[in-house]
């Protein structure tokens, strides 16, 4: 009887030896498993938080040229301004006297004259008055428009990034007596405004 009994036992006993090690294998693969899901969410999280920022960053206008040494020469006529600012804001053509609704960007040589934001140019043109000019259509109602230039670099309809070059300085016959320069002008919903209070700012301000 008692070896009948040790014959049933051994089995079991091997069973047992067998099956506890896969147990515990597949109980350790599981926390594996869980831990690692565990850190592969955390760096979704992380990536996802990070790049907030980023998806709710504004865009900043900025200037249009790239030299250094570009200089004010006329500035925006502001109808509140001061009294010897608005002189610096007249330009005279056949003794008629005209009052300035861009900014005057001068350089001692050609210079690159680039978008201040992405857009579509909506109209190239050569203007015996004006020169050569660009009109460059953006998001909130703002058009950007770049006179007085000596070449141009795009075509009307294209598609154009911030920075992207879109021609070069020049002269023109309507102020003669800024030599090479960059006539720059800003519209905001179809109005003339300063362009001076628009560059290097965030859009949304």
């Amino acid at each position: 009887m008692k070896r009948k009994v040790k014959l049933k036992k051994i089995p079991f006993l091997i069973t047992l030896f067998v099956l506890v090690p896969v147990f515990a294998l597949i109980i350790l693969k599981n926390a594996n498993l869980t831990n690692k899901e565990k850190e592969e969410d955390s760096v979704t999280n992380d990536t996802i938080t990070d790049s907030m920022p980023v998806i709710n960053a504004t865009n900043k206008m900025i200037n249009p040229y790239i030299d250094k040494n570009i200089k004010i020469g006329k500035t925006y006529y502001d109808y509140k301004g001061e009294e010897q600012t608005q002189e610096n804001s007249i330009t005279v053509h056949d003794n008629t006297y005209m009052q300035n609704t861009g900014v005057d960007f001068i350089g001692d040589k050609t210079f690159d004259v680039v978008s201040v934001l992405d857009g579509t140019v909506i109209n190239v043109k050569e203007d015996n008055l004006l020169g050569k000019v660009v009109d460059v259509k953006h998001e909130n109602g703002l058009i950007s428009s770049y006179q007085s230039l000596s070449e141009v670099n795009v075509k009307k309809d294209e598609t154009i990034t911030q920075g992207q070059v879109i021609g070069k300085s020049g002269t023109n016959e309507l102020d003669k007596e800024s030599g090479n320069h960059l006539h720059f002008e800003i519209y905001k919903d179809g109005t003339s405004v300063n362009p001076e209070n628009y560059l290097n700012k965030e859009i949304s301000e």
